[in-house]
């Protein structure tokens, strides 16, 4: 099993496991966001993934992106796998509306992150976990 890198450790909370990757919940209530973080060891991009595990990557994040459509109805969802700050290979999905702080620049370096209350984040989590329950693939944490 490889180690989730420190920085994702600090900034996220584990939510669950598909086959594949780790899924992450990031703690800031500014937008909802998560990060799927393969779990396999010294891998930084996409493509030094067996094409077993690429597939599967693709599979694990397409259904994530198909909750959180479910769960929130963004007008956008911004995917990407970026390793400037964490070279663990993970990917971003990050709910975008219209009108959010950052609409319609990258969510990166706009605003600081905004600490999630007690029970928004129990709110938000019972969101994701009834979508999430329902995929055959996933364990929640």
């Amino acid at each position: 099993m490889a180690q989730i890198h420190a920085q994702l450790q600090t900034d996220c909370l584990v939510i669950g496991k598909f086959p594949l990757c780790h899924l992450l919940l990031l703690q800031d209530a500014n937008y909802p966001w998560c990060i799927l973080v393969p779990d396999r060891e010294s891998i930084s991009e996409i493509h030094q993934l067996t094409d077993a595990d690429q597939q599967q990557l693709i599979r694990e994040s397409s259904q994530l992106a198909c909750v959180l459509e479910k769960a929130f109805s963004p007008d956008k969802l911004n995917i990407a796998a970026l390793g400037n700050i964490v070279p663990q290979l993970h990917l971003h999905h990050i709910v975008r509306y219209r009108n959010d702080p950052a609409w319609p620049a990258p969510v990166w370096g706009r605003l600081a992150p905004r600490p999630y209350g007690k029970e928004q984040l129990a709110a938000l989590l019972e969101k994701l976990g009834t979508e999430l329950r329902k995929l055959a693939e996933y364990t929640p944490a």
